[in-house]
């Protein structure tokens, strides 16, 4: 399949030129407006290239390739002109991350030769970012799993909580959800810390011991210290942090924060964590709910609010038993997945996705799973 390129020039006889030496090699999209260009630029589907005239009515080259970049970073971007000096050169260069500054009249060899270069570039930007993507999914989940056997009840936790991070950081208006969702998946990996059964006791509302309760204060600082060493999450591993740091400056980390200077991701952690445990205790989201309100200073006031407007959504999920082959994704499992040879292979409390529906199929064909799954279904 060949790459796609979009040449931009004010004369069209210029355009129909350079499409006729480049269309074997490329798909060619033309244009003579910047302005309409821009607009018909796809982001889900970048141009490998954009080769872009110098001299054109209401938006020079420079100026267009600015704009490019900033809808499509990852496209090679290359300047034609018949004007060339060293300082449109050292613009294009600087302004517009020219990846070649190519000059009219251009060579046919020449132009082919530093446009397969441009696309190549790109080739090899998308695919280290491809990588890199992988990378990071693959060790986030490694994690997550690790968390899990070591800490059953802390994997359980996360399944329960991640949807309640989900709804209460879509109401905050947040757009990077994928960076709470992951804050969620990894907010537990210190608790691998923990002596065996403190998350029980914690749960159960038993007291722990002063040393229990010190470690388990220390763990948010633990993950954060060693999630951010991987590449992008930084900015996560200080949510994390913060997720058990009151909203009027209490808890850990012991530091000057409090309020909105405390990280959101920090906050909604808090809260729905600490929800979370309320449940596990009182069993009924309204008495749950009532036991946070006791301690009220230390929750974020919107989402003390955006809560209590959640509990309705969650009382309309209802438990059934379902066959595989009506597995939907936004269900939940309300069991432990056991395969016919008794080995653990998904736990309760997970948010089905299509994903995970075809692990199920899959077990289902190579291990045997039970034919219809307690699960809770949204009404």
């Amino acid at each position: 399949m060949k790459q796609r390129i979009l040449l931009v020039d004010d004369e069209p006889n210029v355009l129909s030129a350079l499409r006729r030496q480049l269309r074997d090699l490329f798909e060619v999209e033309i244009d003579t407006d910047p302005l309409n260009a821009l607009a018909n630029i796809d982001k889900k589907h970048p141009f490998a290239a954009v080769v872009s005239d110098f001299r054109m009515p209401k938006m020079n080259g420079i100026e267009f390739l600015k704009e490019v970049k900033e809808l499509s970073p990852d496209t090679t971007r290359l300047m034609l002109t018949g004007y060339a000096d060293l300082n449109n050169a050292i613009h294009a260069v600087n302004d517009g991350n020219v990846f070649r500054f190519l000059t009219k009249p251009c060579e046919k060899e020449d132009l082919r030769k530093h446009v397969v270069e441009g696309v190549r570039q790109f080739d090899l930007v998308t695919a280290k970012k491809v990588l890199m993507e992988k990378t990071l999914k693959g060790s986030i989940e490694l994690l997550g799993e690790i968390t899990s056997l070591v800490n059953p009840v802390a994997g359980e936790q996360v399944n329960r909580v991640r949807r309640y991070v989900r709804y209460l950081a879509e109401k905050k208006g947040v757009k990077d959800l994928w960076r709470y969702d992951i804050a969620t998946m990894l907010s537990q990996f210190g608790t691998l810390i923990l002596p065996p059964g403190t998350l029980d006791d914690i749960f159960n509302g038993k007291e722990i011991t002063p040393e229990q309760l010190q470690m388990f204060e220390m763990h948010p600082v633990i993950a954060q210290s060693m999630i951010q060493k991987l590449p992008r999450l930084e900015s996560i591993a200080e949510m994390i942090a913060y997720q058990l740091k009151g909203y009027d400056g209490s808890g850990t980390p012991r530091d000057n924060k409090k309020g909105d200077s405390i990280p959101l991701g920090g906050r909604i952690l808090k809260i729905a964590l600490d929800y979370d445990v309320a449940l596990q205790k009182n069993k009924s989201p309204q008495k749950a709910f009532m036991s946070l309100e006791k301690n009220i200073e230390v929750y974020d006031p919107e989402l003390i609010y955006y809560l209590e407007g959640m509990l309705g959504n969650e009382a309309r999920y209802e438990t059934k038993m379902v066959a595989l082959a009506d597995l939907n994704p936004g269900m939940i499992l309300h069991q432990d997945i056991i395969s016919d040879q008794g080995a653990m292979l998904l736990r309760k409390s997970l948010e089905l996705d299509k994903d995970k529906i075809d692990r199920i199929h899959l077990f289902a064909k190579q291990v045997g799973v039970p034919e219809k799954l307690e699960v809770l279904v949204p009404g």
